[in-house]
């Protein structure tokens, strides 16, 4: 669990982790930002939606490569709940705080630069953010070392 591996990349392995991380709470956020803005919904419920879609693409995106290596549904969410929740929780709480304390993102609307470039801004920083946290999990064998772990007995883990 713990290896030489674990102190000499992990500021490597916790950006390649939250990178991974981002790109599932992005899919989600910016599709549920889109869904909930398209609809005219307030702030509240459309950062529900964001943070929902965001658990699941992050969640997906850990399950894919360990359902595509044979490992059942089951287990594969298991891997995901332990790899992910955290990060993707730091995330979302960091992201969607950006978004809210910018004056006027909530409700610049799809069309409105103010809103993708907030929304860009928000990632960023959760991003930044959240690698430290990764880092913390990771040097103690949580968080995304458990894909790690899981992965390494099945084929090579490439992100």
């Amino acid at each position: 669990m713990t290896s030489s591996r674990h102190g000499s990349t992990s500021w490597r392995m916790a950006a390649q982790a939250t990178l991974h991380c981002l790109t599932g709470c992005a899919i989600g956020e910016v599709l549920g930002m889109m869904i909930g803005t398209a609809l005219g919904w307030t702030a509240a419920p459309t950062v529900a939606l964001a943070i929902g879609l965001a658990f699941v693409f992050g969640y997906a995106l850990t399950m894919r490569p360990l359902l595509s290596s044979g490992m059942d549904v089951r287990d594969a969410l298991k891997v995901a709940l332990a790899a992910d929740t955290v990060s993707i929780a730091v995330m979302e709480i960091i992201d969607n705080t950006v978004m809210l304390a910018v004056p006027g993102a909530m409700e610049a609307g799809l069309a409105n630069w103010l809103f993708w470039l907030s929304l860009a801004f928000a990632l960023a920083v959760a991003f930044v953010l959240t690698v430290p946290v990764n880092k913390w999990l990771i040097t103690r064998g949580k968080g995304h070392a458990v894909m790690h772990q899981h992965h390494h007995g099945h084929q090579q883990h490439n992100h």
